[in-house]
Formats: structure tokens, sequence, C-alpha cells
């Protein structure tokens, strides 16, 4: 049986003529603005918070 991407599945990755590799820091900032956990921090200081007025 044989797969569907067989024919390209062992080619070499691409490396373009044209561009420049983006940084490290470039394309860790395309995903900054998608935040799955959007007020998680806040969260975890409010219960900290209280874990420390608690505790006094």
């Amino acid at each position: 049986m044989t797969d569907e991407y067989d024919d390209i599945i062992d080619l070499p990755h691409h490396v373009s003529q044209r561009h420049a590799p983006m940084p490290l820091e470039a394309r860790a900032a395309q995903f900054a603005p998608f935040a799955a956990l959007t007020g998680h921090n806040n969260a975890i200081e409010e219960t900290a918070r209280q874990a420390a007025k608690d505790n006094e």
C-alpha cells in the first residue's frame, strides 16, 4: 500500500532564495496575540493574594 505523500516525504526542506529566514523572536511574536488562557495569570495572582491574606 502506497501512502499519499510517499513521493515528497524524503525531499529536502525548502529554503527560499528570495527571503531571509525569519528570526525566532519574530516567529514567536506571530502567536503572541493568541492567549488560550486569557485571564489565567490574573486568577493565579488573585488566588495567591487570597492565600497570603488567609495566612496572616
